[in-house]
């Protein structure tokens, strides 16, 4: 841990961080990740007030604004089990695709792109640039979190969606789909440049967060020493397993040859169909299930589960307290990283007590 920045008001930073390095291989040092945090009461650090700002799209932009929020939430949270506090720029899940020249549109809570690739013909003018506005709003963003977190909290890397994400944001995803058909060779032509966009975005940022003695981290929550991903396709639920397998899988599979650990972010019921294929992939790690409002609880899903550890993939699973007993009974501990809804210390004592006789 010696190249990493100590965060040494945490209890015991350093073994969180190597409780999470193990699950990458589906190991156990002592336990399983159980990562928990609860707000304090009252809050240790006053909450930002925002100043008005002309746009929505100038609010999101506000480094400052970023950071002084990183900090407040920070300062407010307590952090049990493995919990790290980290933070992560954040100007949308599109904002990969806006680096090539695409708008995103900003409301309160979330962003989206504009479809601009109306012709095919047009694909060859989809040009990346490190003077894309997008492209240097993040990195001011991603310096001032590295400012603001200095022995405080790890700054991570931004969600970034390649591959078919990228290209149903430029054509719109139901254009996509009949592209599959009618225009095979464009889309995988294209896919290849994104993807090449992809590892150059990756590895400046990747370099640029570890030179500040950053451990790796981003919005899914794990904090780690390893260089990890998280692969995606939201588009996948649209098409067949056969479509799948053909456009997409390969690039995926590059993406998790590419990075030291990965975790597949699987988004719906209608993305299952593709689970089979993904645990084939031998370098991808973990698989992240999400199965949707209103499609139950993590412990209505053990059989998808216990297919990942069948296939020797760890599991990120975020549950109750209540749901703890059916997770410990059907599932191994190796390979697993819990997050569990806790409101105090006395209750995260419990649930690490429990966790403790998981064998």
């Amino acid at each position: 841990m010696q190249d990493i920045m100590p965060l040494d008001y945490i209890e015991e930073w350093d073994r969180r961080l190597a409780r999470q390095d193990a699950f990458w291989q589906c190991a156990v040092l002592d336990r399983p990740v159980v990562v928990m945090q609860w707000p304090k009461v009252p809050p240790a650090h006053p909450w930002p007030a925002d100043p008005p700002y002309a746009t929505m799209r100038d609010r999101w932009w506000d480094p400052q604004r970023a950071a002084a929020w990183a900090v407040a939430s920070v300062r407010n949270t307590e952090y049990g089990g493995d919990a790290l506090p980290h933070a992560w720029p954040n100007l949308g899940p599109e904002v990969f695709s806006a680096f090539f020249g695409q708008e995103l549109e900003y409301t309160e809570t979330t962003s989206w792109a504009k479809p601009f690739l109306f012709d095919w013909a047009d694909a060859a003018r989809l040009h990346f640039s490190e003077d894309n506005p997008y492209w240097r709003a993040l990195l001011a963003m991603t310096d001032a979190l590295l400012e603001a977190g200095k022995g405080l909290f790890y700054t991570g890397m931004t969600d970034l969606h390649p591959g078919g994400d990228a290209l149903a944001a430029f054509r719109d995803p139901l254009a996509l789909n009949t592209d599959l058909l009618l225009h095979p060779d464009a889309v995988r032509a294209l896919l290849d440049r994104v993807q090449d966009v992809f590892f150059h975005v990756h590895d400046f940022f990747h370099a640029h967060l570890r030179s500040a003695k950053q451990a790796v981290c981003s919005w899914p929550g794990i904090v780690s020493t390893l260089r990890w991903h998280v692969p995606s396709n939201d588009f996948s639920c649209m098409i067949s397993k056969e479509m799948f397998d053909a456009f997409f899988l390969p690039g995926i599979a590059e993406e998790c040859r590419r990075m030291e650990a990965s975790i597949y972010h699987l988004d719906g019921p209608q993305a299952l169909r593709h689970l089979d294929s993904l645990l084939e992939i031998p370098e991808l790690n973990a698989i992240q299930w999400v199965y949707g409002a209103g499609n139950g609880r993590a412990s209505d899903w053990m059989p998808v589960y216990q297919r990942c550890q069948a296939a020797g993939k760890a599991v990120q699973l975020f549950i109750e307290p209540d749901e703890l007993d059916v997770i410990t009974a059907h599932l191994r501990p190796e390979g697993v990283w819990l997050g569990v809804s806790v409101q105090s210390r006395d209750e995260a004592d419990v649930i690490l007590r429990r966790i403790a006789r998981w064998k």
